[in-house]
């Protein structure tokens, strides 16, 4: 039985997601400076390329439910913070350390920022789920990203994983098995991560 939402929350869930989207743009971009392993940079210019679809369907939302996407929040601030920290880890390591160590800062920065970017449309989903007056427009774009999602997040943190290993002096499986098993989900991610010494 679907329970009466909170409408100021869920427009607040809104616009940390469009916000989360705008700073997902910019972390990808001075990640892919920062990629050293070609494999990684063309993966992160896709996803650059996603995350800029995912900010117009995010646009698209607004429009058709009626809100503001420049409406300034708390939350939509902290999360602005979050991704202006995030470049400026990237950049700093560019700056101050070799280029593998850079690449794996970008890494674990990519990983941190779709942690967040994964769950906000996880978020939506559930409150597209338990229906409401806007429940088809997020039902729809829900579906449009989140696969999406799923390969930003899961598939990066086996990058994370493995260039870690790599720079540990232990052999490590580039792309990881996350990619090269396609995962989608949790239980795939785990999976691919047991199934790595298959592929050493």
């Amino acid at each position: 039985m679907a329970r009466k939402q909170d409408s100021a929350q869920v427009t607040e869930l809104l616009l940390q997601a469009l916000e989360t989207e705008r700073g997902g743009i910019k972390v990808y971009t001075a990640a892919i400076k920062a990629a050293v392993n070609e494999d990684l940079k063309k993966e992160w210019q896709e996803y650059l390329d996603e995350t800029r679809t995912h900010e117009q369907v995010l646009l698209r939302v607004f429009e058709q439910v009626g809100l503001d996407p420049e409406a300034a929040s708390p939350g939509r601030s902290v999360v602005t913070h979050h991704g202006e920290s995030l470049v400026a880890a990237i950049e700093m390591a560019i700056a101050n350390a070799e280029p593998a160590a850079a690449e794996l800062v970008a890494a674990e920065c990519v990983v941190l920022a779709e942690t967040k970017d994964h769950q906000n449309w996880e978020l939506i989903g559930k409150v597209a789920e338990n229906g409401g007056p806007d429940a088809k427009v997020l039902k729809a774009a829900f579906d449009a990203v989140e696969q999406d999602e799923d390969h930003h997040l899961y598939h990066t943190m086996g990058w994370a994983r493995e260039l870690w290993i790599q720079s540990l002096g232990m052999p490590a499986v580039l792309p990881p098995p996350e990619e090269q098993k396609k995962v989608e989900t949790a239980i795939g991610a785990a999976r691919a991560e047991k199934a790595r010494e298959d592929y050493l």
